[in-house]
């Protein structure tokens, strides 16, 4: 069977997957591997083999421009500090101590010295990066805290050109061609620093253009080109990129399609992108299935075990140090998010690629790629089945998850009701006839009807109901105070110290809510 069939078929098994996740109420990409691995196992299809020119040409560009096109950088910069912390020293001092824990007690458990610090390293950069695309899903349909997911991804998009660098780090030490600790030091910092300054210029001029734009098809065209060109164009520097692309991303997401001159421009693009991250995924996780090797896989299950709970204590010591490094001040978070962002940091395709991307020449190569892939199946089955029930218990699930029908009837009523006004002031204005206002009028008022009956005959949880228009109701009236609060600095009513006093009071508030739910 060629290529382009078996691509076909698992698209067509891709789709049949998604019908059936949504019934059984199951996490996609996890469905998606299981399949896989079921398929493997029974040679079915010969499918593509992933390479790391494979996952580094085709797929990463695009998974991580579409992740990116759609975080907020505002939202981002209110958490910046933890977010860096987490994304840089966190990731050098996981794969540490992933490494720490691993070696000895493979050692002592396997009587195996073949697990060396240089083999340690390697390993833990690999695995340092996360992949929380089944989490960040189940996420989304629950409601939890807005804050708490922003954190999540943004960690997760972020890392992945940390590990990278520290990687590719690891493999030249490995291989004798590093340099002294300040030419390290350095590396590391020109290859993130210039892998982000290439992404934002490709980015600025990206967004520059799609302003200019009323054509959605080539806006979605220049997108790609960003997507992928800001990738290339920095790997062949020698600089990291996937900063590259996470930063044109951001730009192009915040400065370019937010700014579009129509609407309609934007839904397109953003369409087309969720499509792309979904046919992306379903082909990488259903392939993911195929690349792993079940039978050497369970003869190195003991090191596999030992290597997956490395991976678990050394997530749970950053996330810890984090929280305990912001607890006193106004950035620290709730205690009970240290086990989602500890238990909800699954490792992907990532750590695959790096896996796969050791040159043949090093012996070791089959036993990191086999450790990366069973510590990836661990994670992804383990964690990603239990992320729900654990949010559960964590009470980390939003009421709004149970009273999506409701607010969206309410939203609507209200639209429609502002709707009417305004025809109600074109008449009073002349702006048009009273004849074709009354028209207008009775067709919304007709749709109004219908909607205020199925506002009423819907019983949602009153107490959560209630709680949560509260929290919406403090948020809007603490918006509309920095609003006011601005609006009066500028004018010369109050001063500087003030309004900078006042808006710090306001936003610490604004944080309270955010933790509690909203």
């Amino acid at each position: 069977m060629s290529y382009e069939s078996a691509i076909l078929i698992l698209f067509v098994i891709a789709s049949m997957v998604a019908m059936a996740t949504r019934h059984l109420n199951l996490p996609y990409t996890i469905a998606l591997m299981g399949v896989g691995l079921i398929l493997g196992s029974l040679h079915l299809l010969n499918p593509p083999h992933l390479t790391q020119a494979l996952l580094y040409t085709v797929f990463l560009p695009p998974l991580i421009f579409e992740a990116a096109i759609h975080l907020s950088a505002s939202s981002m910069q209110k958490d910046i500090l933890p977010i860096t912390t987490l994304v840089i020293p966190g990731v050098i001092l996981s794969t540490l101590v992933t490494a720490a824990v691993m070696i000895p007690v493979s050692q002592h458990f396997t009587q195996l010295d073949t697990i060396t610090w240089p083999l340690g390293i390697l390993f833990g950069a690999a695995v340092a990066a996360t992949d929380p695309v089944a989490v960040v899903a189940i996420f989304k349909r629950l409601g939890i805290p807005t804050r708490l997911r922003l954190l999540i991804e943004s960690e997760s998009l972020l890392n992945d050109g940390t590990s990278i660098v520290v990687f590719i780090l690891a493999l030249h030490y490995i291989q004798g061609d590093i340099g002294t600790p300040r030419e390290t030091v350095i590396d590391f910092f020109r290859i993130v620093g210039f892998g982000l300054l290439t992404g934002m210029i490709v980015g600025l001029l990206t967004a520059f253009a799609m302003r200019q734009l009323d054509d959605a098809m080539v806006t979605i065209t220049l997108s790609t080109v960003a997507a992928y060109g800001s990738f290339l164009i920095a790997d062949k520097m020698g600089v990291s990129g996937v900063m590259s692309t996470v930063a044109a991303g951001l730009i192009v997401g915040n400065k370019g399609l937010s700014q579009t001159l129509f609407p309609s421009i934007r839904i397109s693009t953003e369409t087309f992108w969720e499509y792309i991250a979904f046919a992306m995924n379903s082909l990488i996780f259903l392939l993911m299935g195929f690349a792993i090797n079940l039978q050497l896989l369970w003869e190195l299950w003991p090191i596999v075990l030992i290597a997956y709970i490395s991976v678990l204590v050394a997530r749970f010591f950053i996330v810890h140090f984090t929280w305990l490094l912001f607890y006193p001040s106004k950035l620290h978070f709730p205690y009970r998010w240290n086990i989602v962002l500890a238990w909800g940091g699954l490792r992907g395709a990532l750590s695959m690629v790096l896996a796969l991307s050791i040159p043949e020449s090093l012996g070791f190569k089959d036993v990191i790629v086999t450790l990366v892939f069973g510590v990836v199946l661990l994670s992804i089955f383990l964690q990603g089945l239990s992320m729900t029930p654990l949010m559960r218990l964590l009470k980390l699930v939003s009421p709004v998850s149970a009273l999506k029908e409701y607010e969206l009837l309410k939203t609507q009523i209200s639209l429609l009701q502002d709707t009417l006004d305004e025809i109600e002031h074109l008449k009073k204005r002349r702006m048009i006839h009273a004849k074709s206002a009354n028209n207008l009028k009775e067709e919304f008022n007709k749709e109004l009807q219908e909607l205020n009956t199925k506002l009423d005959e819907l019983k949602p949880d009153e107490e959560a109901m209630l709680s949560e228009e509260v929290l919406r109701a403090k948020r809007r009236i603490l918006m509309e105070q920095k609003n006011t609060l601005l609006e009066m600095y500028q004018n010369g009513t109050i001063s500087f110290e003030a309004n900078h006093e006042l808006m710090t009071q306001i936003d610490a508030k604004l944080l309270e809510l955010e933790n509690a739910g909203i």
